[in-house]
């Protein structure tokens, strides 16, 4: 496990990892932000609202790799958001003969808000992927240890014996569900134009959303939702919940492997070791699925808080304090469930050890099962 190259952030080590990272990088926002553009214009061209040569035009232009991604994000300082220098670079871009028909009818907001959704479903489709392969690796472990016999465990003391296969099998059930989370989630497009009424995209501004939205493969809402945010509240708890899941998982890992139990070990080259105490094999990457997931919770509560409190119609703050949140908190969770994953690739499982501690533990003897 490394960090990316794209980030010179200190403590990278731990959330800059996995592709969720370039997915959320300040390149992948702003071919985000131009896939809105050029979606918009080939929506509108196909009903003949803007002129089907400027369409095309605009979305030969619509490359991140023509564009000065660092210029874009730090004028960004200038207007409030990314979306102002990005048009006006883009009209440039894009010619003359179509610069009037860049962003027509749109406003910054449908734009960044758009590009929110869209980020989101990249990096979903990523995680979501790397959580069904975690809970296939789950399984296998629980198919293997079906009838390991090991002490189970509630409010830290013995309890009745279980099995492995019971504990692996509870630990995909969890990868599971933040797999629905994440399918659950309704990530729809936002075009409400200037004042979210969508009147500036006239009659025919559904079949733009839609068209918008069938290009971008995103959900078309039941009507612009620019001081009404719930997409972004239900964004945020789903990939908190799949934090949630992957930080649960970890810590049963760090648990079974602390060294009174020792009935779990990770086993990688170069891992695990420490500074002072040559003795010592840490689960490090359980441990580092734990410090990622444990930065969600609070980045959760900053995207509830912000969407809650946008008012009239565009926010003053609230809705510029979505970004690095949602950034920060796809990051993290993203980031558990990689560290989660090498956790368990590394997972050496230790049946000797689990039988040692069931006859150890103080269980009376009938209830020794299963």
């Amino acid at each position: 496990m490394r960090p990316s190259s794209s980030t010179s952030e200190p403590f990278a080590f731990l959330v800059a990892v996995g592709a969720v990272t370039e997915r959320t990088g300040r390149v992948a926002w702003l071919q985000a932000m131009l896939d809105v553009e050029a979606a918009l214009a080939e929506s509108q061209a196909e009903l003949d609202l803007i002129p089907a040569d400027a369409a095309a035009q605009i979305k030969v232009a619509c490359r991140a790799d023509q564009f000065d991604v660092d210029a874009v994000f730090d004028a960004a300082s200038l207007s409030g958001n990314p979306s102002v220098p990005l048009v006006d670079a883009l009209r440039a871009a894009a010619g003359a003969d179509a610069a009037p028909h860049v962003h027509a009818g749109a406003t910054s907001q449908d734009v960044m808000d758009t590009a929110t959704m869209l980020v989101a479903a990249r990096c979903a489709e990523h995680v979501s992927g790397r959580l069904t392969h975690l809970a296939s690796d789950l399984e296998r472990l629980a198919a293997d240890h079906a009838s390991t016999a090991m002490v189970g465990r509630t409010l830290l003391q013995h309890a009745l014996p279980t099995s492995f296969g019971a504990v692996a099998s509870s630990w995909s059930d969890a990868v599971l569900a933040g797999v629905d989370a994440l399918d659950c989630v309704a990530l729809p497009v936002q075009l409400g134009g200037p004042v979210g009424d969508a009147i500036s995209f006239g009659a025919r501004a559904g079949e733009v959303t839609a068209g918008v939205a069938r290009r971008l493969g995103l959900e078309v809402p039941p009507r612009p939702w620019h001081a009404q945010r719930t997409p972004v509240t239900q964004l945020a708890g789903a990939w908190g919940s799949v934090a949630g899941a992957a930080g649960g998982v970890a810590t049963d890992i760090v648990l079974l492997a602390s060294s009174d139990i020792a009935e779990l070990h990770e086993v990688a080259d170069g891992a695990g070791g420490s500074s002072s105490m040559a003795h010592k094999h840490n689960p490090v990457a359980a441990v580092s699925a734990r410090a990622a997931a444990a930065q969600a919770p609070g980045l959760v509560a900053t995207v509830l808080h912000a969407a809650g409190g946008h008012e009239l119609q565009r926010a003053a703050g609230a809705w510029h304090a979505e970004w690095p949140a949602l950034q920060s908190l796809l990051r993290c969770t993203g980031a558990a469930v990689e560290w989660l994953a090498a956790s368990v690739e590394r997972l050496v499982v230790d049946p000797d050890r689990m039988a040692s501690n069931l006859d150890a533990a103080n269980i009376p003897q009938e209830a020794r099962r299963p």
